[in-house]
């Protein structure tokens, strides 16, 4: 499988890693560490040498019960930062957490490559066809209801059965709105409880019908740390320890914090994969 990033066909059969920036002053794990022009770029430059092929910029921290932010502050927060990342890394690849078209549409016209909407469109009628007019990839992720109310929404008919058939009718819409490198997030934490979760994990390879590369986002989150009776400063062996697990099911993208852990999954990955001569 591959995606076309800003006229750079990136091969997903080797499995990708998307570094986390969040410039957010409440996110779960990150909130407030990247607030100056300095210690952005000297992490961005960290997770670029780690390997990271993707860095992710998000704005409004999407965690459950977060605080709304106005579309005004989410483009002030955002869009100079997209500006800073393209000028003092000219071929980076940015990913851009977000589910405003007002907010994605700047942001890929100041050089951003790829939109990650954790609504699938649902929060914003405008989405697809803003991100298919830049011909750019777009992630689109299972979530019901909004970051302030999703935890109310976990009652399902059947978890897997539900998330393929929310996928279904979300690609035929997203292509008929002239988008094609789509790429879907099954949405760990998202409108799911600490089982469900796990539960789909269990039926992974459920989501390989869609025929679609698949993105994984479990870094250092609750249903983690909760299980662990930890914090999400003391999760990255259980990130670590689900990002292999995710491999093997056939992810192509793991969304982290920590890229270098990942990067390290993936080259363990490739070694089984190629058998113990590589080792």
């Amino acid at each position: 499988m591959t995606i076309n990033c800003k006229g750079n066909l990136i091969d997903l059969s080797t499995p990708k890693v998307m570094g986390i920036l969040n410039v957010t002053p409440d996110s779960f794990f990150d909130g407030g560490k990247y607030r100056d022009e300095s210690a952005i770029l000297k992490q961005v430059s960290t997770m670029l040498q780690e390997g990271a092929t993707f860095i992710d910029v998000g704005a409004y921290s999407t965690r459950p019960g977060a605080e709304y932010v106005s579309e005004e502050e989410e483009l002030t927060r955002i869009v100079p930062i997209v500006q800073l990342l393209v000028k003092n890394f000219p071929d980076i690849l940015i990913s851009i957490d977000t589910f405003r078209s007002k907010v994605a549409n700047s942001c890929l016209f100041h050089g951003a490559a790829m939109i990650n909407d954790i609504s699938a469109g649902n929060l914003d009628a405008r989405m697809f066809t803003t991100v298919a007019k830049y011909r750019a990839p777009y992630i689109m992720m299972h979530m019901k209801g909004t970051p302030q109310t999703m935890q109310k929404f976990t009652g399902y008919e059947h978890l897997l059965k539900d998330i393929l058939y929310y996928f279904s009718e979300k690609i035929s819409l997203a292509r008929a709105s002239g988008l094609y490198d789509i790429i879907i997030d099954p949405g760990f934490g998202f409108s799911k409880s600490l089982e469900q979760n796990y539960e789909i994990f269990k039926k992974f390879q459920l989501l390989h019908h869609l025929k679609l590369p698949i993105l994984t986002g479990i870094s250092r989150k609750s249903m983690i740390y909760k299980l662990l009776n930890s914090e999400p400063s003391q999760a990255l062996n259980g990130t670590t320890a689900l990002n292999m697990i995710a491999l093997q099911q056939g992810t192509h993208i793991l969304r982290v914090h920590d890229v270098k852990q990942a990067m390290e999954c993936v080259q363990i990955f490739e070694a089984i994969g190629k058998g113990t001569d590589s080792l």
